[in-house]
């Protein structure tokens, strides 16, 4: 939120060297949705000025939704797509309908997932949802709504954020679920640091719809058969 006041906002810097140093033909890079309003719109035209005339690079910006690439999950992105050539790069389209929740909700889950009776009876009191299964979701205010699919997953957020028919948290498993990493995926067993690295992580669909419609421009001078295949992409 403070932008490049905070140590974590001048990483793009970091990146940009990187960029400079290494020369992609293209590049493609996320941040939170906020990034487009913040100080004014300044943050995100100093970041663009930096990628177009320092660098060179012919950029583009859109705010995608996971919730539009087949993930139960509305989070919504700022995904900055570069290249050398001045390519006509269009950002995918939207791929409906995203997967129930019943897809990614497990079926037995430990008790020490669910809610206090006390918050679970408050919750119901105050909200009825109209959607099963649902995600509950109580923003700073207080106020509950529901929904057939998740609201963002923060990592700094209350353990209470979310709840899955407003009676427990999601597991680990679920959440990176949401996110559209696969069951193989290995988890952290330390629940706590799993809830972490779910909230920070990328939308797996979302950056995969954006690399495939990458990829036609980048193979035009590469052998990209080694790399669809070391990463699974069809």
């Amino acid at each position: 939120m403070r932008g490049f006041a905070d140590i974590r906002g001048t990483l793009f810097h970091n990146i940009a060297n990187i960029i400079k140093v290494k020369q992609p033909k293209a590049f493609i890079l996320e941040n939170v949705k906020q990034l487009v309003g913040h100080d004014e719109g300044k943050t995100l035209k100093v970041i663009l000025k930096v990628l177009r005339e320092e660098l060179n690079y012919t950029v583009t910006v859109a705010v995608l939704n996971a919730l539009d690439y087949g993930l139960p999950q509305k989070r919504e992105r700022v995904v900055i797509v570069g290249h050398k050539e001045p390519i006509l790069f269009t950002y995918p389209q939207p791929i409906r309908p995203f997967k129930p929740l019943s897809y990614i909700l497990e079926k037995k889950v430990d008790k020490k997932h669910f809610a206090s009776d006390y918050i679970v009876a408050k919750r119901k009191e105050r909200h009825t949802s109209a959607y099963n299964p649902s995600i509950w979701h109580e923003n700073k205010s207080g106020n509950i709504c529901s929904y057939p699919y998740s609201c963002a997953l923060r990592a700094g957020a209350s353990y209470n954020y979310l709840l899955v028919n407003g009676e427990r948290r999601l597991t680990p498993r679920e959440m990176f679920r949401l996110q559209g990493f696969p069951d193989t995926y290995k988890i952290t067993k330390v629940d706590t640091q799993a809830r972490k690295q779910a909230g920070n992580a990328v939308p797996v669909n979302m950056v995969k719809a954006v690399i495939l419609k990458l990829l036609p421009y980048v193979a035009k001078t590469m052998d990209m058969t080694s790399v669809l295949k070391e990463y699974d992409i069809s």
